[in-house]
């Protein structure tokens, strides 16, 4: 594993967890010893992306990674023309909506708004969504690139639930599907009981950069309620590509 690599390793461990964790936890999370993960500390302190408490001595993400998004968001403005689009869907269908980016680590959820309803669905910031489990993966894998599909396709397909999808042929028909419907439906394959349905946003090429779902209890999601969804969820996925690309987004490929 190369320092980048590893510097990031720890940085996500450093995320995921509770805001500020020791030096002793932080190594074990990340599987590195204490004089790797000291030394990779320090040098992600002065880039400012890492800060520790003078008192406590405790780690926490750095304000120079809010930096970096900033400047990423400056240049590709993926969330301040998304979110509006996300609030309404979710205003309309009361139902939790979450919203997708991909990058070559996979779809990460770069939004959510969780329903109101004491009975709900909850996503959390910064997951990384497997594709083949999930509604939002098999949407975004209905208008991305060949090679990406088809890498996806060669596995693995870990099991989440006895629901998970886990076989090539199955993915395959799973994604024709969602290509012909314009959005893809996830029945149970990440956590049991949940539904949910997805749509792709597209870039000017046609190809997805990432995707935007409903995730419901499957105790309250009928059929109509599906399909009301996907068409709900497809208007979004289109909304969201016109308001960054224009009203032409997309229309080259899908």
């Amino acid at each position: 594993m190369s320092t980048v690599a590893k510097a990031i390793s720890l940085l996500e461990v450093l995320g995921g967890g509770a805001p500020e964790a020791a030096l002793a936890d932080l190594a074990k999370g990340a599987g590195f010893d204490k004089a790797t993960t000291r030394r990779l500390l320090v040098s992600l302190i002065a880039q400012g992306l890492v800060e520790q408490d003078e008192a406590t001595r405790l780690y926490r993400l750095g304000a120079g990674l809010t930096r970096l998004a900033l400047m990423r968001e400056a240049q590709f403005p993926f969330l301040r023309m998304a979110v509006p689009v996300v609030e309404m869907l979710a205003a309309e269908t009361g139902e939790t909506v979450h919203l997708s980016e991909y990058s070559k680590r996979g779809l990460i959820t770069v939004q959510v708004i969780e329903s109101a309803k004491a009975n709900r669905v909850s996503v959390q910031l910064g997951d990384v969504l497997p594709m083949h489990a999930t509604a939002s993966g098999i949407a975004f894998l209905a208008f991305t690139e060949e090679r990406i599909r088809e890498a996806i396709l060669a596995g693995p397909m870990p099991a989440f639930t006895p629901f998970t999808i886990g076989d090539a042929n199955t993915l395959a028909e799973q994604v024709a599907a969602a290509r012909a419907r314009g959005h893809s439906i996830g029945a149970q394959g990440f956590e049991e009981g949940v539904m949910s349905v997805a749509a792709p946003v597209l870039g000017t090429d046609g190809y997805a950069i990432g995707a935007i779902a409903v995730a419901a209890p499957r105790v309250r999601t009928q059929k109509a309620d599906i399909e009301r969804l996907g068409v709900s969820v497809t208007a979004a996925g289109r909304e969201i590509g016109e308001r960054l690309f224009g009203r032409l987004a997309g229309q080259k490929r899908a």
